[in-house]
């Protein structure tokens, strides 16, 4: 043998063509590892290589529900972030970020974090087609939650159905999420459009004995939902519109329909749009003299449609789907300012964030009744099965996903602050 090792030649003899080519294959996966060679003793040279365990970092328990840690739950949201929209999912996000950290002050839901990664869709379909499946495909959430708005949730919804993620609290009352064929995905937590629109034609009609209605709405989808809504409440009155008045999504272009509305002549204008148009059609009316009763759904934005129409917004009804933010009479109004402070002191309560913060609650409700033993479905059926959030009333039904029905009405006052009313013959 040491007359073999030292002679390369009686190498290949011995170990012939094959033996040599699997030599050359062993070295070079040691070369190719990062080995060495050592050669002692007069032996020939021995191939040696370490293999270290590779260390892999799952988002996942056991039971394999993903965005699931022993450490943490991951949440993902699309919102407006930017855009004409912005004021909606920064208030979003603060909500629920609000409540998260309450939870993880407390030491988490079982030991678990709750964390949120957000992405912006600045209110476009396109965009939130493409962040639902970041969130899901890369992000690897374990749900999403907060989606601002009835376009992006309708391009986006279909993508966490293929997937099979839950899609929580979305911030809008559109019809189709509360479809029974959504039910094991979609969780609603607010009223629906219908539900809105049917409470403003009732008090116009009412309270104030109008008969003239008439509907500014956006251009999409969202619009459209109300437009239903508003139609829909109507014809139960054996009522028709007055005028209709349309424009684009994420713009202000709304001169036009402000003079197809004032051509109708209407007693009242009910607004379905965000806070920037719905503000600039409040304005121009104000401005050409044209002053009906102006009333819009929660979407708006409340507190940035007060702040965008200023002066001009004395009088305008908003529709809540949410408790006054500010009534500490409420055991669930006072958990919010507490949270919301420990979170950002300077933040001012709104009812944008306060629903933000329900749907935290709601989330880390259904966490809690789980246990340990995370799952997707476990979680569902928790969220299903929850009835109050320190008051705030919910029920579930077997084909209902949504929450609650309440519906709330307020005005702004002349000193641009909201104030709640029971009756609009009451401003």
């Amino acid at each position: 043998m040491n007359q073999i090792a030292a002679t390369p030649r009686a190498w290949l003899v011995v170990l012939g063509l094959g033996g040599l080519v699997a030599l050359i294959i062993v070295l070079w996966a040691v070369l190719a590892a990062g080995g060495a060679t050592t050669a002692t003793d007069g032996q020939p040279p021995v191939a040696t290589a370490t293999v270290e365990p590779v260390a892999v970092s799952s988002p996942q328990t056991p039971t394999g529900a993903p965005g699931v840690s022993a450490e943490r739950v991951l949440f993902g949201q699309s919102a407006a972030f930017s855009g004409p929209a912005s004021e909606l999912g920064l208030n979003m996000r603060l909500g629920i970020q609000a409540a998260f950290e309450e939870a993880n002050q407390a030491g988490g839901v079982h030991g678990r974090r709750l964390e949120l990664t957000t992405l912006d869709d600045a209110y476009e379909p396109e965009a939130a087609v493409t962040n639902t499946k970041q969130l899901i495909e890369q992000e690897n959430v374990f749900a999403l939650i907060g989606a601002v708005g009835t376009p992006t949730s309708r391009s986006a919804v279909p993508v966490a159905v293929e997937a099979n993620t839950p899609y929580l609290a979305p911030f809008t009352g559109a019809g189709f999420l509360r479809g029974e064929d959504l039910h094991n995905v979609v969780v609603n937590l607010r009223a629906s459009y219908n539900q809105e629109t049917e409470e403003m034609v009732d008090r116009l009609t009412k309270d104030l004995g109008i008969t003239r209605i008439a509907l500014l709405y956006q251009d999409d989808s969202y619009g459209r939902a109300g437009y239903n809504g508003v139609q829909a409440a109507l014809e139960r009155r054996g009522m028709t519109l007055a005028a209709v008045g349309v424009y684009p999504r994420n713009t202000t272009a709304v001169k036009t329909a402000l003079l197809d509305l004032r051509e109708g002549q209407p007693e009242a204008v009910i607004m379905v749009g965000a806070y920037e148009p719905v503000a600039a059609l409040v304005a121009w009316s104000r401005h050409l003299g044209f002053i009906p009763v102006f009333m819009t759904i929660s979407f708006v934005g409340s507190n940035a449609l007060a702040q965008e129409l200023g002066p001009e917004g004395a009088g305008v009804f908003v529709t809540q789907v949410v408790p006054f933010p500010t009534d500490t009479s409420l055991p669930v109004v006072q958990a919010y300012h507490r949270a919301l402070a420990a979170f950002d002191s300077d933040a001012v309560p709104g009812f944008v964030s306060f629903e933000g913060y329900l749907a935290g609650r709601l989330t880390i409700l259904g966490l809690e009744r789980c246990g340990a033993d995370l799952s997707r479905d476990c979680f569902l059926n928790s969220l299903r099965s929850a009835e109050e959030i320190d008051g705030f009333k919910l029920r579930f039904e077997s084909a209902d996903n949504q929450g609650s029905d309440a519906v709330f009405l307020t005005v702004i006052g002349a000193d641009g602050r909201y104030r709640s009313v029971s009756s609009l013959s009451g401003r």
